[in-house]
This record gives structure tokens, C-alpha cells and sequence, in this order.
């Protein structure tokens, strides 16, 4: 671990095997994530035709989280974590092995994708929890910052790379390919991080409580504590200025730009958000926590501008201040993480981004059902206006329970 008094480092972070180990794990889980998305779609479309079939197959590699968020991510804390994470890791490499097996039914295909796609949901809680024992205070931070760089950069390079993959080998291969990195991880998380006992819970009499009970305890933790309550509601900022995303084509479109503008907006957000992590993480801890509803409200700010449709150069800057604001969501998870005791982080950390992905979900669903009648650059408008005044809503009640007591 990091100790002593001075200031941690990235030095410091990456000199530490588990780190290593579960940096590792996510960067290869992530490429080799968006690799299938491909090779998925190109799978579904090779033998429908259909864009209506692709898209579905499309959505399928998110949806499960939705449900598996609450319901499995408990499991990160009622069984022993680096088993967790091995054994997740094994079943979505054989379940993704299976999905590339030739002529296997699309319906069969569709059902395999749910089930390694909800097994993310404990291998990721059992991932942030081990990483809060593993690095400590400001180490925390940083190592979850780097990782979060990685991880964008790793998305973007998965999909550019991974279509030029896996057309060149065929989706079949593209496939077998994630199943590796899901062995590959299983192997670095088995042989890099120290196995820990389960979390000892405070009751005598129930040590590791069930399934039913503790995710009761989860959602009463998150729901009446007013610290943890409050950084969820940060988070769901993310459902407004996320509507990008949904209307980058028809706002692009409408502003006389084409394919190069829409890869633009699109890659904007993002690149903002890997410099915003560089510099936040470098803040002082009191001053980043302090920053996080200033933030939030400037993550979503910047979309107002749509109404006066400046163009797409300097929407595409207006965007890049969104994706730096939004490295917020950073600071806010690792003190979530580590506001939650030990015993009941895997349950809470999963409800957390349950109700992220779902507020993110929400913001898609409803900015396009809007665009088709309002426009996109008045729905991002609206994303902008509404989301700042949310977002300063929920910056006052993060600062109200910092100056409480015991906050």
C-alpha cells in the first residue's frame, strides 16, 4: 500500500503488483468488450439484413446491467472477492467462446450476451472493492483516475480497431478473441491479487447475511445516508449531457456538417473527459470535493449554447468543456466507495451504477423520442438548462451533508 505523508504519486500507484494486476484485467476486459459489441453487430447483420436486429442486439450489451447492478453485485460481499472475479471472468470466456461457435441460433447468441454481460456486474463491484483495500486515500483516487483514462481511450481505440479487426478475421474470430481476454484476466487477477476473506460484517449472529436481506441493507444504506445519497444524485447528472450521444447525427446533420462532423462531436465529450481526469486528479483532495457541484452544473452548461446553433467547430469546444467538467464523476465514485464500509461495498457500489446506467438510459430514451418533434438542438438545450439546475440542486445537498456532523 501507499503510506507516509507525502503526496501519492502515479509512481507510487503502478509500483504496486495488485494494482498492476486489476489495471491489467479492466484494460483487457474493456477492448476486448468493445471488440464483441462489433463483432456482434456485424454477427447479426451478416445473417438479418436488419438494422432494426442490430441495433437490439446492439442495446443487449448494456440492458443487463440495469438488473444485474442490484441483484448480483452483492455477491462481491458475501464471497471471497479474487474468487468472484476469477470465476466471472472464466464463465464469460467459455459463454463467449460459445456465442462464436458457427450457425449457433441468433436467439441463442442474444440469451449467451445477457447472461456474460450480467456477470459484469459482480466482477466490477468485487473490483472496486478490492481496488479500496488495495490503494488507499489519495492512491485510491489516482488509481482509479488512471484506470478511467485508460478505459475511454481503450473504448475509442476497441472501436476503431476492433471494426478494422474484425473485418479482416470475421466475427466468429472477433469472438474467440474476448473470450481470450476474459482467460487472460482470470489469469492476472489469480496470480497478482492476494486472496482476502470475506468481509466480517458487525452482527455476530448473521457474519455474511443473505442474498435478500443484504440487498435491503444496500438500498437503506444509499437511500438514508445524506453523503451517499447526495453523490448518486451527482452521478445521475450524467443523464442529461449524455444526450449528446443520442443527437450528435441530426444536430450535425442540421448544422450542415456530415460524417467527419458527427465523429467529431462524438469524440469531443470524451477526449475532454480523459484531460479533465489528468487535472483533477491532481487537485487537492479538499478542493476537488468541494468542485463537485461546480462541476456538474458545468458538465451540463455548455449544451444550453445549442440554441444558438454556433456551428460545429465551436460546439465541438462547448463539448470538449462538458467531457473535462464531467471528470467529476471520479472524485464523486471514490468517495462513494469509500464512504461505504467495507462489508456492504460490492451492494453498494452496484445500486450506484445501476442508477447511473439508468439515468443515462432515461436521458437517450427520452432526448430522441423529443428531437422528432422538437429538433435536436432544442432538446440539448433543454439537456443543458434542466441538467444545471439538477445538478446545482445536488451539488447544495452534497455541501450540506459535507457540514453536517459526522459528514
Amino acid at each position: 500500500m501507499v503510506c507516509g505523508q507525502r503526496a501519492a504519486r502515479y509512481r507510487d500507484v503502478f509500483a504496486i503488483g495488485e494494482f498492476r494486476a486489476l489495471f491489467a484485467a479492466q484494460l483487457l476486459s474493456v477492448v476486448g468488450d468493445q471488440l464483441a459489441r462489433v463483432a456482434l453487430s456485424l454477427l447479426v447483420f451478416d445473417r438479418t439484413g436488419s438494422p432494426g436486429l442490430t441495433a437490439l442486439a446492439y442495446a443487449l450489451t448494456y440492458l443487463p446491467e440495469l438488473a444485474a447492478g442490484p441483484l448480483l453485485s452483492g455477491i462481491a460481499d458475501r464471497r471471497p472477492r479474487r474468487m468472484v472475479m476469477v470465476v466471472t471472468d472464466l464463465a464469460r470466456a467459455a459463454l463467449v467462446a460459445l456465442m462464436a461457435w458457427p450457425g449457433l441460433p441468433l436467439a441463442v447468441v442474444c440469451v449467451l450476451l445477457v447472461a456474460v454481460n450480467a456477470l459484469g456486474a459482480p466482477f466490477n463491484a468485487a473490483r472496486a472493492a478490492t481496488l479500496a483495500r488495495v490503494l488507499r486515500g489519495e492512491a485510491y483516487l489516482l488509481g482509479t483516475g488512471a484506470a478511467d483514462m485508460v478505459d475511454q481511450l481503450a473504448q475509442a481505440a476497441g472501436f476503431v480497431g476492433g471494426g478494422v479487426l474484425v473485418l479482416a478475421i470475421g466475427p466468429g474470430q472477433g469472438l474467440q478473441i474476448d473470450s481470450a481476454t476474459f482467460l487472460v484476466s482470470a489469469i492476472l487477477v489469480q496470480l497478482g491479487v492476494r486472496e482476502r476473506p470475506v468481509p466480517s460484517y458487525p452482527t455476530v449472529r448473521d457474519p455474511v447475511p443473505a442474498w435478500w436481506p443484504a440487498l435491503k441493507a444496500g438500498a437503506v444504506l444509499v437511500l438514508t445516508n445524506r453523503t451517499l445519497r447526495s453523490l448518486v444524485l451527482l452521478a445521475c447528472v450524467a443523464g442529461f449531457y449524455v444526450t449528446i450521444e443520442a443527437l450528435a447525427v441530426p444536430y450535425a446533420l442540421d448544422s450542415g456538417g456530415g460524417p467527419v462532423a458527427i465523429g467529431v462531436l462524438l469524440a469531443a465529450g470524451p477526449a475532454g473527459t480523459v484531460l479533465g481526469m489528468a487535472v483533477v486528479s491532481r487537485l487537492g483532495a479538499e478542493l476537488r470535493l468541494r468542485l463537485l457541484g461546480p462541476l456538474a452544473v458545468a458538465a451540463c452548461l455548455p449544451l444550453a449554447a445549442c440554441a444558438f446553433r454556433p456551428g460545429i467547430p465551436v460546439t465541438a469546444g462547448l463539448l470538449l468543456i462538458s467531457g473535462f467538467a464531467s471528470a467529476y464523476h471520479l472524485v464523486a465514485r471514490s468517495a462513494f466507495v469509500l464512504a461505504v464500509p467495507d462489508h456492504e461495498r460490492g451492494q453498494a457500489f452496484g445500486l450506484a451504477v445501476t442508477a447511473l446506467r439508468t439515468a443515462q438510459g432515461c436521458g437517450l430514451l427520452v432526448a430522441g423520442l423529443l428531437a422528432e418533434y422538437l429538433g435536436a438542438a432544442v432538446v440539448l438545450t433543454a439537456a443543458g438548462v434542466a441538467g444545471s439546475m439538477v445538478a446545482a440542486a445536488a451539488g447544495l445537498a452534497w455541501s450540506q451533508a459535507r457540514a453536517a456532523p459526522g459528514g
